[in-house]
């Protein structure tokens, strides 16, 4: 019954080696049930799923949710995604629950059919999609900018600011944020709030 809310990218789910995974399982059935049981978010959820989910470690015992979603249903979570992450947070006590959009990064020797010609989309670029990623692990919050800190010793620092309206929401959330964008996308990342 929980197959029916995650659909992996590859298509249908029958696959043998497309599978949902155990854990997936399990965010797939707390995302049934809150479709069954929440009268608030039952028309929200009756249209969505999910691509995947995994368990990122956080460092200091804590534990993060990633759960990926399709590109084209994103604008669709967004708008409830609020409520569905404080329900799910609730479900997996203790552990963050962080909304990532599925994208595609498409390489630099990409080569399209005879029939659509042209270069690369911009948004499957390496950089573009790190930095959707980032948007997408922040919202609700806005980024207000960013800095990129070149160290002494060649390390970089991805400096990056954040709404300062949003500080008493988010401020025990972005040690999560900087670990989970790390694991993604092998950069090290600060937060800070911008006044």
């Amino acid at each position: 019954m929980s197959n029916q809310k995650i659909k992996k990218a590859g298509g249908a789910v029958s696959y043998a080696d497309e599978e949902p995974d155990e854990f997936e399982a399990q965010v797939a059935q707390e995302l049934l049930n809150l479709e069954m049981t929440s009268t608030e978010l039952k028309a929200s959820l009756s249209d969505l799923h999910i691509t995947a989910a995994k368990e990122v470690d956080c460092g200091a015992g804590r534990k993060a949710i990633i759960i990926y979603v399709p590109f084209k249903l994103q604008r669709s979570f967004q708008k409830v995604q609020a409520r569905l992450v404080r329900e799910l947070e609730k479900k997996f006590s203790g552990r963050h629950v962080i909304i990532v959009a599925q994208r595609n990064i498409l390489g630099k020797s990409y080569a399209r059919s005879q029939k659509t010609k042209g270069l690369r989309p911009r948004s499957r670029t390496l950089t573009a999609v790190q930095d959707a990623i980032l948007e997408d692990i922040v919202y609700p919050t806005e980024i207000t900018g960013k800095r990129t800190r070149c160290k002494v010793d060649g390390r970089r620092v991805l400096k990056v600011y954040l709404d300062g309206r949003d500080q008493a929401n988010v401020e025990g959330r972005t040690d999560t944020y900087a670990a989970v964008y790390g694991k993604l996308t092998n950069k090290q990342v600060s937060f800070h709030f911008s006044s």
